[in-house]
């Protein structure tokens, strides 16, 4: 499965300019692409003013990415913010080549910036199958949670989109490889780069891990477009030479 990770500033509160900067970076992509991953709140940055920017399920974002996946014959996943039944949510979609949508809602919310006041939160994981391969998305906080990452359902791929600032970059790049070698899996990550009005700076870091703990794409601090291919064949060759999750303590949250 070839997948290609888009690491971008974000323009704030701003649904329409950030569609159209990814419409253009995703129809750059001139390679068969299974499936792309944009980074966190994608359409407006990690704001706590989800009025500001909110959409439903039949709007324009949510339309867009249909259309977009479509016409590219590509998966695209990442998160936005919803609103529904009352609620806001920051909502991570997966959409198909057909148009299908698949959802996940963050469950872990980040208190220290109030995203626990502003959203609410979802309560499990979604997992995907798609392309041979069994994923897990998850959303930027959700990473310093390894019980609720845990591979006890034999999925194939951890994705975490992410707005996860420069003090804390270093807790990224280990957690992401924590989580790839405990769980046996490809971990994908992409973060955003840039400044938001809050003065946040944001290195990216976007990756890919083997479930050895190896780098397929080695943590990118620049604007781009990365692109890595996974190989179920080699991740199940893995697993049964070692077999270390075989040996996975049982217990339940």
């Amino acid at each position: 499965m070839k997948i290609a990770l888009i690491q971008a500033p974000l323009f704030w509160e701003n649904p329409k300019q950030n569609r159209n900067y990814f419409d253009e970076k995703i129809n750059s992509i001139t390679e068969t692409i299974d499936l792309i991953v944009l980074p966190e709140m994608f359409t407006s940055g990690f704001t706590m003013n989800p009025k500001s920017v909110a959409e439903v399920m039949q709007g324009e974002t949510i339309l867009w990415l249909q259309a977009l996946a479509k016409a590219k014959n590509s998966a695209i996943t990442g998160s936005l913010v919803i609103e529904e039944n009352g609620n806001f949510y920051n909502r991570l979609v997966f959409v198909f080549p057909s148009g299908e949508i698949k959802n996940y809602d963050k469950k872990h919310l980040f208190m220290l910036a109030g995203e626990d006041k502003a959203y609410t939160s979802g309560f499990q994981k979604m997992l995907i199958d798609y392309k041979g391969f069994k994923i897990c998305p998850l959303i930027c906080y959700d990473l310093r949670f390894p019980v609720f990452a845990r591979n006890t359902e034999d999925y194939d791929v951890l994705i975490y989109v992410a707005n996860w600032p420069k003090p804390r970059i270093n807790a990224w790049d280990a957690l992401l490889k924590a989580r790839a070698i405990e769980n046996m899996s490809y971990t994908i990550g992409v973060n955003r780069i840039g400044e938001d009005p809050n003065k946040h700076n944001y290195p990216g870091h976007s990756q890919v891990i083997d479930e050895l703990g190896n780098y397929l794409i080695e943590p990118q601090e620049t604007e781009g477009i990365f692109i890595s291919t996974l190989n179920k064949k080699t991740l199940v060759a893995t697993r049964q030479k070692f077999g270390f999750l075989n040996d996975r303590d049982t217990f339940t949250m």
